[in-house]
Parts: C-alpha cells; sequence; structure tokens
C-alpha cells in the first residue's frame, strides 16, 4: 500500500521525526569507548517512553528476523551493518557504529539512521564511506520532487555509490512510511531513472544508502537478526525520513541541533 499522508498528518509526521532526530544525536553524543550497546538501548527505550511515543522494533517480527526484535534500536558495530541486534557489547576505540531507529508518535512514524566512529578513526576508509553514504542520500533527497519516479531517486543513490566504488546490495533500501513503519514503494539503492511509482505530494519516503567496503553480500549473524557483510569487511549507513511536497522535499529527522538547518 502506498499511502497519502492528509496536512495534519504530515504536521505529525514532522513532530515524529524531529524525536527520532533528537535520539539519534543524544545517542550518538553519548556513545563513546566503554558504552555498552545495552546501555544505548535503554536510553533510547527511555527517551521513547518520555515522549510517550511507541517503538517500530521492540515487538517488531518479520518474515527475514528472527522475532520478535525485542529491543528499541538497532546497534550494527563495524561489519554489522542493518538490523544490528543490541547485545552485551562494550564500544571500543575505532569501533564504525550504526544506529537506526524508527518511532511512532501520535500515530506517524519516521525512520532514520545515522553511522560514525567512536573515538579515534584506526580504519582507513572508515571516514569516506560514511561520508558517502550521506552525500547518496543527500543526492536521494534532491530527486524526490512531485512527479519524479522511485527509480530517480534509486538511481541518485547508486550513481554516488558505484562513483565511489562500492558494489550496491539490492535486497535491503529505502521504503514507504506513514501510520506504519514499513510500505509501498520500495527503494532500492540502485535503478533507473524514469521508472517506478510516481512521486505525490503526502508521500513519507525513508532513503537509505548503505553500503559495505568490499562487497554487496550480506550474511545472517546467528542471533537471527543482525546482517554482516559476508567478507567482515566495514560497513555504513544513512537513512532520513523525506516528505514529499509541492515545496521540494523535506527532511523531518534531521540530526542536527534545532539551530542549525537540515541539509537538502
Amino acid at each position: 500500500m502506498v499511502e497519502i499522508l492528509s496536512p495534519d498528518q504530515l504536521d505529525r509526521a514532522r513532530v515524529t521525526g524531529r524525536l527520532v532526530g533528537e535520539i539519534l544525536r543524544s545517542m550518538r553524543e553519548r556513545a563513546r569507548v566503554g558504552t555498552n550497546l545495552l546501555e544505548i538501548d535503554r536510553w533510547t527505550e527511555e527517551m521513547i517512553r518520555d515522549a510517550r511515543a511507541e517503538s517500530c522494533y521492540v515487538d517488531y517480527a518479520p518474515s527475514f528476523g528472527r522475532g520478535p526484535f525485542g529491543h528499541y534500536i538497532c546497534t550494527s558495530v563495524n561489519d554489522g551493518v542493518l538490523h544490528g541486534l543490541p547485545h552485551d557489547y562494550a564500544l571500543t576505540d575505532g569501533d564504525l557504529l550504526s544506529l537506526d531507529l524508527a518511532v511512532r508518535l501520535d500515530g506517524v512514524a519516521a525512520d532514520a539512521a545515522v553511522s560514525f566512529v567512536v573515538g579515534q578513526a584506526r580504519h582507513p576508509g572508515d571516514e569516506r564511506m560514511i561520508e558517502t553514504t550521506e552525500r547518496a542520500l543527500a543526492a536521494a533527497v534532491a530527486a524526490a520532487t512531485v512527479g519524479a519516479r522511485t527509480g530517480d531517486i534509486s538511481h541518485a543513490i547508486g550513481s554516488v555509490l558505484t562513483d565511489a566504488g562500492y558494489a550496491v546490495n539490492l535486497e535491503f533500501g529505502g521504503h514507504g512510511i506513514g501510520t506504519t513503519m514499513h510500505q509501498d514503494p520500495h527503494v532500492a539503492n540502485d535503478g533507473r531513472p524514469g521508472r517506478g511509482y510516481r512521486l505525490r505530494p503526502g508521500m513519507l519516503l525513508a532513503l537509505e544508502p548503505w553500503v559495505m567496503a568490499d562487497t554487496d553480500r550480506l550474511v545472517t549473524d546467528p542471533d537471527g537478526w543482525t546482517l554482516r557483510s559476508a567478507t567482515g569487511c566495514r560497513t555504513a549507513h544513512s537513512e532520513h525520513t523525506v516528505a514529499i511536497t509541492d515545496d521540494g522535499p523535506q527532511i523531518l529527522t534531521s540530526t542536527r541541533d534545532g539551530n542549525a538547518p537540515a541539509r537538502r
């Protein structure tokens, strides 16, 4: 189902998006050498509950996971790239951490992800890989205009990723979002322009470029959730929820502080 939100629902989505951005910003600030992934999960739970919001993850049980997920945020470390299940692990200097969060507030959901190095960067290529996913996300947002097609977004993402030398996995990508977390249309991280669903005002899309340093193949961790690079290489993931409007695409999940403009 492709959901078109009403103006009132879009206003509520903006509030949800700000909450997701605030939580991710807070978790990034708190994640230091020695921080346990379970602490990040607990802090996220507290912020969701304080906002009287709902987690989209804790009861999530899709066919590709060993559900229910049972936690409040995805914490993917180093070779983990998607759906990282929080567990008893203390972050070490140079770890590459990806945090992915989806929350529903007042009946509307928002979804975002950030990747960053904890402590000092010790692995060549980490910062370039993170920056590439961020550039791909910016290109995706710029392409998300009324009348464009999902293939235009996919092509914008794929062009940035492949030009930077990364192979692109098409199993998991962006998606529609609204009153529920995962909806149509699927937005692959590479594709042909001019193809796919035509974008309309009122649509929400969660756009999420992600890459692995030297492969496009995934393996599933024994925990049944965490997806890792098949070669053990490092990974990165960036995501925003974007509203399609007549005034242009609007990022709803900025992780910048309230005085900084969202990157477009």
